[in-house]
């Protein structure tokens, strides 16, 4: 079996809706590397888009997850309930930023949780307006399509989209957008299309993801904290991308010292296995009538249980800590990296394990460079290098790799990724 073979079968069965960054067919993976089908091998810089943060396969997790096959695989937990989910509800209610009891809520995937943030911040104030930010990525419902910043390629063509959602300018100090500009912007949207009487919630990523890997200051935070409890507004942090020490932290909320009123979490909370959630202060998560919240393989047992032993991994193998030291060895590798091409790399960024290199022509942020970022993504693999772009102008590569990953194997990926930028950049 080639890949070729696959890709030919793949173009005959599988929509072409659904983007494939990399033609090469997954046979194994172990913690920070995987082999394709022809046996070649590669680092994984992507981690499945940060869900595998505590690495492929960690037997611990397959330890579990097989345990609970052994006893059953799915109930439906409206129908006949598990322990295994309260059991999750109560480590997430516990690690959640701020004081105020917390409660919470699963799903399956990333959007889903997303979607039921929204109905439970409309519940919990009777209001319909939601805000969000330019470049932000919520999912690719009609609701998360609606909230994200971002038209190619998640909107094109699916319009129209729910009403009563607005975009304000994300604060990108290497692009020029200050604090100050994104919060008159968001004071201009208050005057000109919806009063802050009307407003349910304002929803941000920590950081931003497919945006680009910005993160929002704790300074900015702080000033949403405040809007939102001047005018009665939820205030949403989506977790999904920077969640489950991804950042150094558990949550990337936790920089800023804000506490949410809703949290979406989802991608590395179960180490490979789709569920997903909301977690929120205990009186606003108890707005939704029983039975307006829910769905059929929502906190799915095999779920909840991986999701248990990511909790107790994170904590055993100090994975926060980790992410700061591997967050800490790509800064100095990129950054040395930007002084030998300082026209190619116009921005090193991280917070933790959370790492973006921004690709510009003539070393002008107002120059992105789309092409090669493109070119270093499909030759790096050629390389034995798994990468993932990023970015509105789509510009940015962003590393993900596994919390797990020996040294000696991040180096190697980046030795790779060294040798293949300057190849390219001497054409």
């Amino acid at each position: 079996m080639s890949n070729a073979d696959l890709w030919a079968r793949r173009e005959a069965a599988v929509a072409r809706g659904v983007g494939t960054m990399h033609a090469r067919f997954t046979s194994h993976a172990k913690n920070a590397v995987l082999w394709d089908v022809e046996g070649n091998r590669y680092i994984d810089f992507a981690t499945g888009i940060a869900v595998n943060n505590t690495g492929h396969s960690d037997p611990r997790i397959v330890e579990a997850v097989k345990d609970q096959l052994d006893k059953f695989s799915h109930s439906c937990y409206q129908v006949n309930p598990y322990e295994s989910y309260i059991a999750l509800a109560e480590k997430l209610n516990a690690a959640a930023p701020g004081d105020t009891p917390k409660k919470s809520i699963f799903l399956t995937t990333g959007a889903e949780a997303v979607e039921n943030a929204v109905k439970i911040a409309r519940a919990a104030t009777g209001r319909p307006g939601i805000i969000a930010f330019k470049g932000g990525f919520h999912g690719r419902t009609m609701m998360g399509m609606a909230l994200t910043g971002k038209v190619a390629p998640y909107k094109i063509g699916f319009g129209p989209f729910p009403s009563d959602v607005f975009h304000a300018p994300y604060p990108i100090e290497y692009h020029g957008i200050t604090e100050a500009d994104s919060l008159n912007a968001l004071d201009a949207l208050f005057k000109a299309d919806i009063e802050p009487s009307r407003v349910a919630a304002i929803i941000l990523e920590p950081v931003q993801g497919e945006g680009g890997f910005y993160a929002a200051s704790p300074s900015f935070m702080q000033s949403l904290r405040s809007i939102c409890d001047e005018h009665g507004i939820m205030l949403i942090c989506d977790e999904i991308q920077t969640g489950f020490a991804r950042t150094g932290k558990l949550f990337a909320t936790e920089y800023s010292g804000v506490e949410p009123d809703l949290m979406t979490v989802a991608k590395a909370m179960a180490g490979g296995f789709p569920i997903s959630g909301v977690v929120g202060k205990a009186h606003v998560m108890d707005a939704a009538a029983p039975g307006g919240l829910g769905g059929t393989y929502g906190g799915s047992p095999l779920g909840c249980v991986a999701g248990l032993k990511v909790m107790e991994i994170i904590e055993q193998d100090g994975l926060c800590d980790r992410a700061n030291e591997i967050g800490d060895l790509f800064n100095k590798r990129l950054t040395s990296l930007q002084a030998e091409l300082p026209n190619v790399i116009g921005n090193v960024r991280n917070l933790g394990a959370m790492i973006a290199m921004e690709l510009v022509e003539d070393g002008d942020a107002n120059k992105p460079d789309a092409a090669l970022t493109g070119a270093l993504v499909k030759a790096a693999a050629e390389n034995g290098l798994i990468l993932l772009s990023c970015g509105v102008r789509g510009n940015v590569i962003r590393f993900l790799p596994a919390l797990t990953a020996p040294t000696a194997v991040l180096e190697e990926g980046l030795d790779i990724l060294a040798t293949t930028l300057k190849n390219l950049a001497a054409k």
